[in-house]
């Protein structure tokens, strides 16, 4: 049966290059983006956790721990993009996903 879990993913920074404009660079150290998914079971700290987008993009991410928050009632797993960097097509489906939600630390 499957679970209900809170993704809490850490993605890298990244620099968007264009021909006719300054290099952009987006520090992600600040923001995590958040959505809900089903597993078959709570990963464990290392396990690796394929994710998407409603776009249907997919991408890897490693688990760094998982917790149970009370106050919401489900397991929080913390995860990082697998790659050491993110493509800008990566990067833009995660923004503009309703699916995912980027929320500031503080």
């Amino acid at each position: 049966m499957p679970i209900d879990v809170e993704a809490n993913m850490k993605i890298p920074r990244l620099t968007i290059r264009s021909a006719n404009q300054p290099d952009k660079v987006i520090d992600n150290s600040t923001v995590r983006f958040i959505k809900r998914i089903q597993v078959p079971a709570i990963p464990k700290p290392g396990a690796s956790l394929t994710l998407t987008t409603s776009g249907g993009q997919t991408f890897e991410s490693t688990v760094t721990r998982a917790d149970w928050h009370e106050e919401k009632s489900i397991f929080i797993v913390s995860c990082n993009y697998a790659k050491r960097s993110i493509s800008a097509d990566d990067y833009h489906a995660l923004v503009n996903d309703p699916d995912w939600t980027m929320k500031p630390l503080i």
